[in-house]
């Protein structure tokens, strides 16, 4: 068998990227509200042109698209919590019920037909009051607002839920803090020693989170989220090995403290070259040694990096303007390197590190796909690209597995057409289902599954049997 019998088949969305309903049933405003036009901060207020306000309308749609989901076969499902619609502000004495029925419903529509929910906690969806009045997770206080949150959410939820996330990609804040962060300061003020304060914040935060999760779902697992940034020397050169050593490190200092339970020898370094001191409590120290059960992250390509600027092709991705492309890749419509053989790599980098299991929880290709009529009137995309990309990219899964991996699942990400995270645009789809919905907001909603969904629907059937090698 080329994958586990309990391999964990599905997909994935983000609450920010599909649900749209902004506004409804006491949400509060969200730092994706303003984000009109991707990573970048346009406005402190929503704006018309934002496609992230009305998504894919899924807050009205989702039993439609989890039977959709179910049809393929999905074991599990992950999804964000959208923590305004739970917390408008973050800082409410109660939850606001309607934001905690919503997922109820949204939960129960999954286990309906067998679908494990996986629950993120937070996918870049902090409240805006809370950058507005603490400047994000700069403030310490977020951390106990945070946890608040978490208890809400596992109270609730904890007869239902089995796997948890406590951030989504949680490195990011690195590239993107604004958006990973809530992080009001422009980055180019931002110093380092705030970013890495808070990123002490959110790394405590995590630690708190898991600590309570044990203490009341004892069965459960709540793992933590990497943004895998997988990087190759552009030369045998020993400064490009070194260079991409330290790349690295950005990487994995986030996962050393989430399943180490304490910080790597090499951020001493780090710090005292950047003058970082950071404010580290012996509460803090206490904390951190809750570690997680197992570590789950997103691979969409890899990279090269050199310790010359000046050698090299740059990417043409918004995503990694400080890498290099790989002159033995393909590349995506936007700039992303297609290379599988680097999810096998990472899973196995991943592992020999931590000996723990390990979830796929992002993969997949974007693409500008045509809606077209077959012959019996029908309409579907032929996305044959798509089925390549994944195709090639699950044989590599089945290659770790053989080299020892323990990999829990695997969930493709955007397995419906939603808006995009890094361009806010809907012409760049991901799904096995197509959303008729253009970057100007027109069009009807409707669903139609894509070539790539019977091919997913078969390879779960399967248990990946039917992947061509």
């Amino acid at each position: 068998m080329r994958f586990p019998e309990k391999f964990l088949w599905g997909g994935a969305t983000a609450a920010n990227q599909c649900e749209g309903a902004y506004n409804e049933d006491g949400k509060g405003l969200s730092i994706q509200d303003v984000l009109p036009k991707g990573f970048k901060l346009i406005t402190d207020e929503p704006t018309a042109d934002n496609l992230k306000l009305k998504g894919i309308d899924y807050y009205h749609r989702f039993k439609e698209d989890i039977r959709l989901f179910a049809e393929m076969g999905f074991k599990v499902y992950r999804f964000s919590i959208a923590w305004s619609r739970i917390y408008p502000t973050g800082e409410e004495e109660q939850p606001n019920e309607a934001g905690l029925r919503f997922y109820d419903e949204v939960i129960d529509e999954c286990l309906k037909y067998g679908i494990e929910p996986l629950v993120t906690i937070s996918h870049y969806e902090t409240p805006l009051a809370l950058a507005k009045k603490y400047n994000g997770w700069a403030d310490r206080r977020l951390i106990d607002l945070y946890v608040k949150y978490c208890r809400t959410l596992f109270e609730r939820y904890k007869k239902k839920v089995k796997y948890w996330i406590t951030f989504n990609e949680i490195n990011s804040i690195i590239h993107q803090p604004f958006m990973s962060g809530a992080i009001l300061t422009p980055k180019e003020q931002l110093t380092q020693q705030d970013l890495y304060q808070a990123i002490h914040h959110e790394l405590v935060a995590s630690a708190r989170a898991v600590k309570l999760a044990h203490e009341l779902m004892p069965q459960a697992m709540i793992g933590c989220m990497i943004l895998a940034v997988t990087i190759y020397p552009l030369t045998p050169n020993p400064d490009d090995i070194i260079e991409v050593m330290k790349l690295e490190r950005n990487t994995y200092l986030f996962a050393d403290v989430q399943v180490r339970g304490e910080y790597p020898a090499y951020a001493k370094r780090i710090f005292e070259e950047n003058d970082i001191h950071l404010n580290i409590t012996n509460q803090d120290k206490e904390d951190l040694k809750n570690v997680v059960d197992f570590v789950s992250f997103s691979y969409y390509s890899s990279n090269c990096a050199s310790a010359d600027p000046t050698k090299g092709e740059p990417t043409g991705s918004n995503m990694t303007t400080n890498l290099k492309r790989n002159p033995y890749s393909k590349v995506s419509e936007w700039g992303w390197q297609i290379d599988p053989q680097g999810l096998r790599y990472t899973l196995n980098r991943f592992y020999d590190r931590y000996q723990k299991p390990l979830f796929i929880v992002e993969n997949g290709l974007g693409a500008n796909d045509e809606l077209i009529m077959q012959a019996d009137g029908s309409y579907t995309v032929e996305d044959d690209y798509r089925i390549q990309y994944m195709n090639d990219h699950l044989i590599q899964v089945s290659e770790a597995i053989k080299d020892g991996v323990d990999v829990l699942g695997y969930t493709a990400w955007g397995c419906i057409d939603l808006v995009s995270c890094s361009t806010a645009e809907m012409k760049k789809r991901y799904g096995f289902i197509y959303v008729d919905l253009d970057n100007d907001g027109i069009g009807s909603m409707q669903r139609y599954k894509k070539k790539s969904f019977d091919w997913y629907k078969n390879v779960i059937a399967t248990n990946g049997e039917s992947l061509i090698e």
